[in-house]
């Protein structure tokens, strides 16, 4: 089987995602941002689920270059994933030319020892992402999330299966713009494993227009979707009823 991981950002996410099919849930907040870190009460809600999930650590929107008060924030966000029992975590540090941070990233794996390891699409910023690959499989991460350095993974599937080639242990987990829809087109140039989706859809209108306007559901808000997440469950599961 394929794993399917949806990345969700609410309560109600938590419970589409499940329902639809999914194997392990990406934590956020924020998704609107790339995702930031979840809330400890989101964390112990998702918990309380079947599934795997890893928690994305992420102070802030904006790059990964991250001063020594963020990398305390994020030090002390690992320790609220670890403590709500949830299964691991996804991280990432940046040097300002878009390298991976060795140090940060080390002191980041130094304090999630025990859980799951995703290295998230920081990756896709880097120069040179084989030397990324190379850091990670020295620092124990094992899995890295991305869409070959370009804005889906449909776009970056040339370096997604240059990355894989060069993975030597570490997972590469495509995500990027996935549906049920192109992903048989990905996996005709590319073996998949796991793979990341949102699987989202635009939220209705609130009832109140007061609370678009006032700011507290931004315009073009969306949520996780069920049946988008069903129909990709699906259609993976016939990629692989055909191997």
């Amino acid at each position: 089987m394929i794993t399917l991981e949806i990345c969700v950002d609410d309560a109600a996410g938590i419970i589409a995602a499940t329902a639809g099919g999914a194997q392990r849930l990406e934590l956020c907040s924020a998704l609107a941002l790339g995702g930031l870190t979840p809330s400890a009460g989101l964390m112990q809600i998702a918990a309380r689920g079947p599934l795997p999930v890893l928690a994305m650590i992420r102070p802030r929107a904006g790059d990964f270059v991250w001063s020594p008060s963020e990398l305390d924030i994020q030090l002390a966000d690992i320790k609220a994933a670890r403590d709500a029992g949830l299964a691991g975590v996804v991280i990432g540090a940046s040097k300002p030319d878009g390298q991976l941070d060795a140090v940060v990233l080390g002191k980041l794996v130094d304090a999630s020892k025990g859980m799951h390891i995703t290295l998230h699409r920081a990756v896709d910023l880097t120069p040179d992402p084989f030397k990324a690959l190379a850091l990670c499989r020295d620092l124990g991460i094992r899995r890295v999330l991305s869409s070959g350095g370009a804005r889906t993974a449909l776009e970056g599937a040339d370096r997604l299966v240059a990355m894989q080639k060069a993975a030597a242990g570490v997972v590469i987990m495509p995500g990027g713009g996935l549906s049920a829809a192109n992903i048989g087109q990905l996996a005709t140039t590319l073996p998949l494993s796991e793979v990341h989706a949102s699987c989202s859809s635009s939220c209705p209108p609130p009832v109140d227009p007061n609370v678009e306007y006032f700011g507290f559901q931004p315009a073009g808000a969306k949520t996780t979707d069920i049946t988008k997440v069903a129909a990709l469950r699906a259609a993976l599961d016939r990629l692989t009823s055909q191997d």
